[in-house]
């Protein structure tokens, strides 16, 4: 098991910095708009493969951990207990966006353990689905925490809590026994001491934990090559990438970038989104880990750097670049449909060419 400060092994020839343009917006022949990032790529044993910026930078790991976060669920047991799916253990890790689906989804499974919509401790709010939005505004329904796109990840916390026969009520709470158990497990993972780095509160309510850019990279290095893993983790960890690479749509939804990426890279990449342009993954093929942050906080550029990976390392082909072509390099439109500009990798990050 990986222990607290472990360190990455950095290599001399790979560029430090603060954060380089990876990311321009061009309208016409000029670019507009310019994302700067800090990636890594790391390999479970803590060496750096690629990296841009400082990535010993600290940043809250916001939705894009709950891979991570979704181990308690089946290494405790309590995925088998209660005869959990690919499904739920996708929806375990999702930032969804609320449809019928998704929800009908999570109050089955809330059922199977006992409980509740009124159990979640996350917050309601409409779907981000829209056609999901304008039927519940139509018809004067009020969102239930169900339609919290992080009502999976709750789910999870309290299967795993009533499996163990801990209390529910307050589990979002930092001194709790469900958050206290992740943050063992985000320490052995991602080889940091995190008993006094900055926490902040996540949009759900959990404790966010500030830990560096490599780090997160290596957590889920780790997941993708578990040889340095207990059995039982080492299970787990394989569970939860094969669920969320065969359920894709129970992670994120129709048109959202994790789901159609997932659907053409099958097992080579589990991918998942998080607020503030976090994005990471995780490549069992390679045993690779990925994890970037976009300066500015902007989900577009996140999703064009975590693409670009994907392509560098053959884990998106020719022709699957070409199908996603709107996702990896989206073409900008005005409202009359007329082509206006685009959104491309920077010379920083498209000089790296593939690998």
């Amino acid at each position: 098991m990986s222990k607290p400060h472990q360190h990455l092994h950095i290599h001399a020839d790979l560029p430090r910095g603060d954060a380089p343009i990876l990311v321009e917006v061009w309208r016409g022949n000029m670019v507009e708009s310019r994302h700067r990032a800090i990636a890594a790529v790391v390999d479970s044993d803590g060496d750096v493969v690629k990296a841009w910026g400082d990535i010993e930078t600290p940043i809250y790991g916001r939705s894009s951990i709950k891979p991570l976060l979704a181990i308690p669920l089946v290494e405790s047991g309590a995925a088998d207990k209660y005869g959990l799916t690919e499904r739920e253990i996708a929806l375990a890790c999702a930032s969804h966006s609320g449809e019928p689906g998704h929800v009908e989804a999570v109050n089955a499974w809330l059922a199977k353990i006992g409980l509740s919509a009124d159990d979640l401790e996350c917050g309601a709010h409409f779907p981000y689905y829209e056609p999901a939005l304008h039927d519940m505004v139509r018809g004067g329904i009020t969102p239930t925490r169900s339609h919290n796109n992080c009502s999976g990840k709750h789910t999870g916390f309290l299967s795993t809590a009533v499996h163990l026969g801990e209390k529910t009520a307050g589990y979002i709470q930092y001194e709790h026994s469900v958050q206290q158990r992740l943050l063992g497990i985000l320490e052995q993972m991602c080889g940091q001491d995190l008993s006094h780095v900055p926490r902040g509160i996540d949009g759900c309510g959990i404790p966010t934990i500030a830990i560096p850019v490599g780090h997160h990279a290596l957590g889920m290095a780790k997941m993708a090559d578990t040889k340095d893993l207990s059995p039982a983790r080492a299970a787990a960890c394989a569970r939860i990438l094969t669920a969320m690479s065969h359920e894709p749509w129970y992670v994120a939804g129709t048109g959202r970038f994790c789901t159609e990426v997932m659907k053409v890279t099958g097992t080579k990449a589990a991918i998942k989104t998080g607020a503030e342009g976090v994005y990471m993954g995780a490549l069992p093929e390679l045993g690779l880990g990925i994890c970037l942050k976009v300066e500015d906080g902007n989900g577009r550029g996140a999703e064009l750097v975590m693409g670009q990976l994907l392509r560098h390392f053959g884990i998106i082909d020719a022709a699957q670049a070409e199908q996603l072509q709107q996702s990896l390099q989206p073409t900008l439109k005005n409202w009359a449909g007329t082509a206006v500009g685009s959104i491309k990798p920077s010379p920083d990050l498209n000089e790296t060419a593939p690998f």
